[in-house]
């Protein structure tokens, strides 16, 4: 950030400020959300078969300044990894060699399937639409960049 002085106005001008990303991982589909460049607003990008995210996330790095990927963390209410923990270890792994210049955050993210329902119901969504499987996907990635905005104080 910087700031510009013309006679008596202070001028605040942003460059280059990063994306946040954000990723509901599963074994078939992954829900993906991303900030404006600010980082005040959490919102739903798309959703894409798991075996195609890295080829997507390339193509969007190309487009993009991203600061960091939040994943998902699967955790059990005991706070204990839940079996899909299995599956998406290996991915951030992955990803963390894929990506060795943006950081990689892990975010608990019990619950989101649930709230994601609750949130189409409250937003008339129409059954048909709260059973389409990318939506939810997608809003779930967009509630834990949300609760991880939240949690970073942004």
């Amino acid at each position: 950030m910087e700031c510009i002085q013309i006679q008596n106005y202070k001028i605040t001008t942003f460059s280059t400020m990063a994306r946040i990303l954000a990723i509901d991982y599963g074994s078939k589909r992954v829900g993906i959300a991303v900030t404006d460049p600010l980082q005040i607003i959490a919102s739903g990008l798309t959703t894409v078969h798991s075996k195609d995210l890295i080829a997507y996330l390339e193509e969007y790095l190309k487009k993009e300044t991203v600061e960091c990927i939040v994943v998902g963390e699967p955790k059990t209410l005991q706070n204990e990894a839940s079996d899909s923990a299995r599956f998406i270890n290996p991915f951030v792994t992955h990803l963390t060699r894929k990506f060795p210049n943006i950081k990689i955050a892990r975010y608990d993210e019990r619950f989101t399937t649930a709230i994601a329902h609750q949130t189409m119901l409250m937003g008339g969504l129409k059954k048909k639409g709260r059973a389409n499987k990318d939506t939810v996907d997608m809003i779930s990635a967009t509630i834990i960049l949300q609760d991880y905005l939240s949690f970073m104080g942004k």
